[in-house]
């Protein structure tokens, strides 16, 4: 089973190049299963029901999100009706929509699940354990489970893949919008990256118009961000897995210049 993830999708330019190449390149790739953090997609701040359409469309199977998921006041009643876009697991019990979707792929249970750290990031519940109680729940349900962990401490999201080591098929890093060469499979058939990058434009800071972002940190006021527009890249990992016993075989980093005019 081959299982693509793309990295944070930043707003307008992201969302083009994975409505242009996504179906291509999933093709090329043999992709079974497309899954996306979408949480930047309007702007870089946040996802409308227009994103999630467009996304859906465009051939992402489930969108996962992190610390922006609320920013557009639409998503309540959006997330609560579509079970392919995912919240954090780890939000506070009674939170709208859900943080797990277990998807059939050929015959079997797919289980996307979405957490996020607490370094660095809004104090939420023990992803650790919400992820404990999660496989539990989905015990029998999915023989393979992919885990989003939004963060921003690479040793928050390392200490989390080797403490499910052999218990989830992948953990990939979100949030940072920087893509890191660390991808590898742990000695229990986990797969991870520490983060899968961004999908968006690289003529920026993480996604951000260069001009602005450098006058914040010169002035340390709030200048307002908009999304960049130049060098627009997408970013992802394929993970290979065993769907008989849920280890992956190989996860490989992919990264897609709009330039490049396709899937490759």
């Amino acid at each position: 089973m081959k299982l693509l993830f793309i990295g944070d999708i930043v707003g307008r330019p992201g969302r083009v190049l994975v409505r242009r190449h996504l179906k291509a390149l999933a093709a090329a790739r043999g992709a079974d299963l497309v899954i996306a953090n979408g949480e930047n997609a309007a702007g870089g701040a946040g996802i409308t029901r227009d994103n999630t359409n467009e996304l859906l469309a465009a051939g992402v199977d489930v969108i996962t999100s992190g610390n922006h998921v609320w920013d557009k006041r639409e998503v309540v009643g959006l997330i609560e009706r579509e079970p392919r876009l995912l919240r954090p697991a780890n939000y506070p019990e009674g939170s709208p929509g859900s943080g797990v979707v277990v998807v059939p792929v050929g015959g079997v249970g797919v289980a996307v699940m979405n957490l996020m750290g607490r370094v660095f990031m809004p104090l939420l519940d023990d992803p650790f354990r919400v992820a404990d109680r999660i496989l539990e729940e989905i015990r029998g349900r999915a023989a393979v489970a992919i885990v989003d962990f939004h963060a921003e401490a690479t040793s928050e999201k390392m200490a989390f893949a080797w403490s499910f080591d052999g218990r989830v098929s992948a953990v990939i890093g979100t949030h940072t919008h920087v893509a890191t060469a660390d991808a590898r499979v742990l000695p229990g058939g986990t797969a991870f990256i520490t983060d899968a990058g961004m999908t968006g434009p690289f003529d920026s800071v993480i996604g951000v118009k260069k001009e602005q972002a450098i006058e914040r940190f010169r002035t340390s006021r709030s200048v307002p961000y908009e999304t960049a527009d130049g060098d627009v890249r997408l970013c992802a990992v394929r993970v290979d897995v065993d769907p008989r016993s849920g280890r992956a075989e190989s996860i490989e980093r992919i990264e897609l210049r709009e330039s490049d005019g396709g899937a490759r």
